[in-house]
């Protein structure tokens, strides 16, 4: 069996495979990466454009593959169309990003950090891209985003709401601010909000035992709340 000597998206393939592939950039005088993106976005067109090739077709069927986990761990139901159109469009702001640090590896966790603050988690498609962009191992990239706590790999909303559970806010109705909270977003603690708006958290101390019970949203404080003021700080944040 042919050995396998190079990459691509992570992906060994083998001799044959990279010179298929390098034919392919040559015809249409484009790099990998134009070339999987031209072929995810003429998804539809994949046998007319001639992209049923190995290894390209293996690359777009894993990375399509993914746009459907992706889409279901938001716990959307999407269209094929929708699915690929939304990565795509992930694809080209990573690749903005990238671009701005000049595919510099040094500046990999700065990337990562960019690009969550975009994205507010990081997908398993989007550290694919990254290795492919940088040429870093993705087993060098999953090193840094697991032991890192800053890097989040499961779907978070766009405001991160905490709520306090510590001695002062406990003994305060911390737990019955925390129920309310479940209640008006419809999920439990360590859960995401299916219109990917709201995460919810429960923290043992925030720092501000004074101000018990204690919700935090995107780092404002609201201290000294009561269960009925809770729908009113969420329904101020869209």
């Amino acid at each position: 069996m042919e050995k396998s000597k190079s990459k691509f998206v992570g992906v060994r393939i083998t001799d044959e495979q990279a010179s298929i592939l390098s034919r392919l950039q040559k015809d249409s005088r484009l790099s990998k990466t134009e070339i999987l993106i031209k072929g995810l976005t003429f998804l539809d067109e994949f046998y007319s454009l001639g992209l049923d090739r190995k290894p390209l077709s293996d690359e777009l069927g894993a990375l399509e593959k993914e746009a459907f986990h992706y889409a279901a761990e938001l716990r959307r139901v999407r269209k094929r169309e929708e699915a690929i159109s939304e990565m795509v469009q992930e694809l080209h702001n990573i690749d903005e990003i990238v671009d701005k640090y000049h595919c510099d590896k040094s500046a990999l966790i700065q990337i990562l950090l960019e690009i969550q603050a975009k994205t507010y988690w990081l997908p398993k498609h989007t550290l694919m891209w990254v290795s492919e962009r940088l040429n870093v191992p993705m087993s060098q990239i999953r090193q840094i985003t697991t032991f890192y706590k800053a890097f989040h790999l499961k779907p978070r909303g766009k405001h991160l709401v905490r709520v306090c559970l510590g001695t002062a806010c406990h003994v305060r109705g911390g737990p019955r601010i925390l129920e309310h909270t479940e209640r008006a977003l419809g999920i439990k603690a360590s859960e995401t909000t299916e219109d990917m708006k709201f995460t919810l958290e429960s923290v043992n101390c925030l720092g501000c035992c004074a101000l018990g019970p204690v919700i935090v949203v995107d780092g404002d404080y609201h201290g000294r709340i009561s269960s009925s003021q809770v729908e009113k700080i969420l329904s101020s944040y869209t």
